[in-house]
């Protein structure tokens, strides 16, 4: 007996009906799901449109044979990798080299036995699934680490900054306070984001989110007290705008929307480094509040705006080289992704008489 693999998709490519019945009613009987084709170019459409994960192809077929299948095939970046397997009656080693210089991955004659034709078809699904597994695993490893060193590098920026003018006597004694506050709840935001990303199980985060709260005025005025020491020693202001109102709570854990917001004031820092920087949060759309964050740098080009939250694009390159050093392209990409989690939205607008605005709108945390 051939033990079954798990969800396995199969394409069977055969120009004579008879032959697609049988090994079709074979590989269900066995727990595939299949998919049929009765010529090339057939199989080239299926293939395309429900992506199998093995192919199972017929190599003398009138029109465009397996051979021709295979060229194609190879020609295609969404396909070239599929495992395809050669079913054909011939004996000839030239032809059945042939198959293999073309890309096919095994071989089975016909007429075939059933335990062979599984037990070929069992090894390479598990092959190409155990390959899918390993290659998702290392790119959600990756995504891991581009996570958590972005989210590192705001806090120990401000670690830096604050310890570089400690060291060089930079501020009188009566101001070393706030900078040594400044060092502290840097890092402690630093570790946070490391627990937030490495020790906690990504379920249990998602549900702790979705219950969260945070009140817009506490993070506004964070903003102020982590940002505006490095702004004064720019010679520039953040300047706060509550239009004398208290800001309302938002449905977002706390640490999450201070992610997004330092990211949205680092880049004015970064990219408008001769602008003051105005933070407001007002009421949005009924039910919603905004968090806006404004500078009167350059702005963002019309001919890139379409860009501007696709991860690893750099809006200033080669504008400010400098910047462009420290800059990873994927700051405003997650914060898009995290607003939009929560059902929020974040989005562009150039600032009138110049400059950019960001606006992120967030559900209001009603009777929390």
């Amino acid at each position: 007996m051939v033990t079954k693999v798990a969800a396995g998709r199969i394409l069977v490519v055969d120009d004579q009906p008879a032959n697609l019945r049988v090994v079709s009613a074979l590989l269900s009987r066995n727990g595939y799901e299949v998919l049929n084709a009765g010529d090339g170019e057939e199989a080239l459409r299926v293939a395309t449109a429900s992506l199998p994960d093995l192919i199972l192809l017929d190599v003398l077929m009138p029109g465009m044979d397996g051979f021709a299948v295979l060229a194609e095939i190879k020609q295609r970046e969404a396909l070239m990798r599929l495992p395809v397997v050669c079913l054909t009656a011939a004996r000839d080693r030239e032809q059945l080299l042939h198959a293999f210089d073309a890309g096919a991955v095994d071989y089975v004659t016909k007429p075939f036995l059933p335990e062979e034709l599984l037990a070929r078809v069992s090894a390479h699904v598990g092959l190409k699934l155990t390959r899918d597994r390993l290659e998702r695993v290392a790119r959600e490893r990756q995504e891991l680490v581009n996570l958590v060193a972005h989210d590192l590098k705001n806090p120990l920026s401000s670690v830096l900054f604050a310890s570089d003018i400690l060291r060089n006597n930079g501020v009188g004694e009566e101001r070393v306070p706030r900078y040594l506050e400044t060092i502290y709840d840097s890092a402690n935001d630093a570790l946070g984001y490391i627990k937030r990303y490495l020790e906690t199980q990504r379920s249990r985060r998602e549900d702790t989110e979705r219950n969260a709260t945070t009140s817009l005025q506490e993070t506004v005025e964070w903003l102020e007290n982590r940002y505006g020491l490095q702004f004064e020693a720019r010679g520039r202001a953040m300047r706060i705008n509550t239009n004398g109102t208290e800001c309302g709570r938002v449905a977002i854990d706390p640490l999450v929307l201070r992610q997004v917001a330092e990211n949205l004031v680092t880049n004015a820092m970064k990219y408008a480094p001769d602008s003051d920087v105005d933070v407001a949060c007002r009421p949005g759309s009924p039910g919603y509040w905004q968090l806006v964050v404004e500078d009167r740098g350059p702005g963002i080009p019309n001919s890139r705006q379409r860009e501007l939250f696709k991860p690893f694009v750099r809006m200033h390159e080669g504008v400010n080289p400098a910047s462009d050093v420290n800059s990873t392209g994927l700051g405003l990409s997650l914060a898009k992704q995290i607003v939009t989690n929560v059902g929020g939205q974040l989005w562009y607008e150039d600032r009138e008489g110049g400059g950019s605005r960001f606006v992120v709108e967030l559900t209001e945390a009603r009777g929390r």
